[in-house]
């Protein structure tokens, strides 16, 4: 028997603005229709698609963009922008993940860097390029080699071989090419050269626990020797994939991940990305609170089925059952319990 709920899987054809591919919508939905009468899947693009969404009344929206600009030249830089999910809490209508304000820290790295700093917990030093961009050869306020990329992409756009840079000639052509490229401003952070960790992080359905799922990536080296989750790595899943087995490794990895879920006021799930410093100390990276869930690619569902035995199937369920809490709908019985290490919170 399918459970008599309406779920619009929502994501938007605009590249740039999108947390979700057709094919992770198309996987996502053929999991929901077996479980659920009514599952459609909304590409919205303008206020007009937005507001023909809501006037469907679905159950519950499964979330696959945060945010809307109203003037589409602007884009990502609107400063109007329409952020779904509290447009859809305005009319009634539940939806999947986090929050606004958290939304706000995914999509804007510095701003989620300095409320790190500012809640105590670590990540490498940073500044905006466009601060500095009029200042003298030695007027950067951080040692080479530095990263540079984007202040909002994700999906590893705008990183490559020319992130990590040496000396003031790269470091200009790589912002140069940032602001070319993408009309982004350049988050310049120290170089961090240890090993690099994404942090998945599930909500219990019935309690305020979460699964914390540790896995270690290792990217191939580029041509200059340097490991780094390209865009170009990450649409090949080119990245090995290993288990966070060392204890104390995986204490201070997940320690780090789960604070720094709590400190941007994240909700139900995400995942935080993590990369060790030249003294093998954790260091906040970035989150991604929409991350891929695509079946056996991403981070987020090989680290749940690495860590806690989950299936694809299981997760979409799950996630859409914390959802459906929020709207006080009846809660399905298709997923077990958390077995994983937990935190209450």
């Amino acid at each position: 028997m399918k459970i008599n709920m309406h779920i619009e899987i929502v994501r938007t054809a605009t590249s740039s603005l999108s947390s979700m591919s057709a094919l992770s919508a198309a996987a996502i939905l053929a999991v929901l229709k077996k479980h659920y009468t009514t599952v459609g899947i909304t590409i919205v693009n303008n206020v007009s698609d937005l507001e023909t969404l809501v006037s469907c009344k679905p159950d519950l929206v499964f979330l696959g963009m945060n945010f809307l600009p109203v003037n589409s030249e602007l884009g990502r830089n609107d400063p109007d922008k329409v952020w779904l999910t509290t447009y859809l809490n305005e009319h009634g209508i539940a939806s999947t993940g986090s929050r606004q304000r958290a939304g706000e820290y995914e999509t804007d790295k510095p701003m989620a860097k300095q409320q790190v700093l500012d809640s105590g917990l670590k990540t490498s030093r940073y500044f905006i390029a466009s601060q500095w961009q009029n200042r003298g050869l030695d007027a950067l306020p951080i040692s080479y080699p530095v990263f540079i990329k984007p202040t909002n992409m994700g999906s590893g756009q705008g990183i490559g071989t020319d992130s990590v840079v040496r000396n003031f000639r790269d470091y200009q052509a790589k912002v140069l090419s940032l602001r070319t490229q993408f009309k982004s401003d350049s988050l310049v952070e120290e170089y961090l050269c240890g090993r690099e960790f994404s942090v998945a992080i599930l909500k219990a359905k019935d309690s305020e626990t979460y699964s914390i799922m540790p896995i270690e990536l290792v990217a191939p080296k580029d041509s200059n020797g340097n490991r780094m989750l390209s865009k170009d790595v990450k649409a090949a899943d080119a990245e090995c994939v290993f288990a966070v087995n060392d204890i104390l490794v995986r204490k201070h990895v997940s320690d780090l991940a789960m604070d720094v879920y709590i400190a941007l006021g994240a909700r139900d799930y995400g995942r935080i990305d993590i990369r060790m410093d030249k003294d093998g100390i954790p260091q906040f990276l970035e989150a991604n609170l929409l991350p891929s869930l695509i079946d056996n690619y991403g981070s987020f569902p090989k680290a749940c089925a690495m860590n806690i035995d989950m299936d694809y199937e299981t997760m979409v369920l799950h996630i859409v059952e914390l959802g459906m809490a929020r709207s006080g709908a009846a809660r399905t019985k298709h997923t077990g319990p958390l077995n994983s290490t937990e935190v209450l919170i």
